[in-house]
């Protein structure tokens, strides 16, 4: 199809407004990472049977109970993650280096003496890091675009008023409510796209002329990028109790603190063949706070094997949005015979957008066998309901087409741990791991076959694939109190990236946009320290 034949193509556009949370934001915000300490990462996370790791508190805080002392312990991690992406054909690469404070932690033993009953219980107090958000990727291309940001942004503005759309010094069309998209608003202003002279609520790209019989034919796309950088985390502070029962029941539960740090800027352009040129460029920031409960519970019926099932609940989140945009575009038109060129620039105000956010909840179930004094094997799997997902406006009312579309395009996401671990001698230990994760969206939207509804002025996006964490590590106890853990987790993800989404017919399901994605793969090598005294 070509785009003059999908700029004549009516689309009514369905709601949703410039301050609309995707699918896509709940579910970037709602995944986790391994993380913990290096004892953990090096097996691969699978401690919801064993415990006896402070990082249990986020998953199954039963392994708290395991303790026979008290400790304090600390880790610090050095990450490098490189980027692949492949659009068309051109491939770019990225790489970024960061040394991150991952956990710091104190875990109180009191012993009652009893020989049967409640035998001791432990408190213990943590900082986790459980997500890094840090990335830089770009996407470049050259001569092989079909479909332009110009018509996509021409397509999404169908049904509003030009006259509404453009800024003037008495007039800001961001404060009309009865518009609710900013992009369209962006895009006017900056001379993406011009509305049609018999039909000032029909829009066609501004990046082409009228040929030699006079009809308007578009200008071929020379070149496309995209360069993208995200930044930030999500932490957590827990407080959590465990109880031994009879040396074989263990139970636990913390209640979670978490703080959320997201912040994205990125840069598109596009050349045209006659050397017109447009631009978007983006900021966002998103801060939210949240509180969680976490139960868990270890059953121990025989000294070498153990059994474990943990409920970690929802995080309910108050979030906060900031974003700014610019955009602007230069165009050329031929004016008594000579080519004329003209500058095209505008600007978003500063948005701001308060709302809610409840991450999914999780189910752990585990199991561990104690091999001698020398081996153990341990096996998580945990079920995550991604399709539970729901964003909120601030009065506690749904956002019913965001939760809509994660009922329609999410289902429950599955992720098995298997970690390993040896003592070669009393003194040290050598463990490995791996930790694997599958995609919980479902076929037709990971395929590109729905149109994406992105936050703000952002039509950028990426589509998760699967994970693969591949861990190994070692351990030395210097006395019988204190001791250092290190671990290296190789870490393979894919994701494929949209420049801007699809769109489809209402009627009959054919895309009148039809988008085309990059295959990014991105590889993070990560190396832990943690020290520990116990006392």
């Amino acid at each position: 199809m070509n785009r003059l034949a999908i700029i004549m193509t009516v689309l009514a556009l369905g709601g949703g407004t410039a301050f609309a949370q995707s699918q896509l934001d709940a579910f970037k915000y709602a995944q986790r990472e391994l993380s913990g300490t290096a004892r953990y990462m090096s097996m691969g996370g699978a401690f919801g049977a064993l415990g006896g790791d402070i990082s249990v508190l986020n998953t199954n805080p039963a392994g708290l109970a395991i303790y026979k002392s008290s400790e304090v312990v600390t880790t610090l991690s050095v990450s490098s993650a490189k980027t692949n992406v492949n659009w068309l054909g051109t491939e770019v690469d990225n790489s970024r280096t960061k040394v991150n404070f991952d956990n710091i932690a104190y875990v109180g033993y009191f012993p009652t003496a009893n020989d049967e009953g409640i035998v001791s219980w432990n408190v213990g107090f943590s900082y986790n890091r459980l997500k890094n958000f840090n990335r830089n990727y770009t996407m470049a291309t050259g001569g092989n675009m079909n479909t332009s940001l110009s018509d996509y942004t021409a397509m999404r503005a169908t049904g509003l008023n030009s006259s509404d759309l453009l800024s003037s010094d008495n007039y800001n069309p961001y404060d009309n409510g009865d518009i609710g998209d900013w992009l369209s608003i962006l895009g006017y202003d900056a001379g993406f796209m011009d509305a049609y002279s018999d039909n000032q609520k029909l829009y066609y790209s501004a990046f082409g002329d009228n040929n030699a019989v006079g009809q308007w034919e578009p200008y071929k796309l020379k070149s496309g990028q995209l360069s993208v950088s995200e930044r930030g985390s999500v932490g957590q502070y827990d407080l959590a109790f465990g109880m031994n029962i009879s040396e074989l029941v263990m139970l636990g539960a913390t209640v979670a603190i978490t703080d959320l740090d997201y912040r994205y800027q990125s840069m598109y352009e596009e050349t045209f063949e006659n050397a017109d040129n447009m631009y978007l460029s983006n900021y966002l920031r998103t801060d939210g706070t949240g509180y969680a409960f976490n139960i868990g519970a270890i059953v121990r019926p025989v000294d070498f094997l153990r059994f474990g099932v943990a409920y970690n609940s929802p995080t309910w989140y108050k979030m906060t949005d900031t974003y700014y945009a610019e955009a602007g575009s230069t165009l050329t038109r031929m004016v008594n015979g000579s080519a004329a060129s003209r500058k095209w620039d505008s600007a978003t105000p500063e948005g701001y957008y308060d709302y809610e956010y409840r991450a999914p909840d999780r189910w752990i179930f585990s199991a561990a066998a104690i091999l001698g004094t020398k081996a153990l094997l341990s096996v998580d799997y945990e079920l995550t309901n991604y399709n539970h997902m729901r964003m909120y406006h601030t009065d506690g009312s749904s956002n019913v087409y965001t939760n809509q579309d994660i009922k329609d395009d999410f289902k429950i996401g599955n992720t098995l741990r298997v970690g390993a671990e040896y003592k070669v001698t009393p003194q040290f230990a050598i463990r490995a791991g791996v930790a694997y994760s599958d995609s919980p969206i479902k076929d037709p939207f990971r395929n590109g076959e729905k149109e994406v509804v992105t936050v703000g002025t952002i039509p950028h996006y990426t589509i998760e694939k699967n994970t693969t964490d591949y861990t190994v590590g070692f351990g030395y106890r210097f006395t019988p109190n204190f001791y250092m853990d290190l671990a290296c987790v190789y870490r393979t993800h894919k994701d494929d990236v949209y420049a801007f989404s699809s769109m489809f017919d209402g009627d009959s399901g054919q895309a009148v946009i039809l988008s085309q994605p990059a295959t990014m793969k991105t590889n993070t090598t990560r190396v832990a320290l943690t020290l520990g005294y116990k006392f």
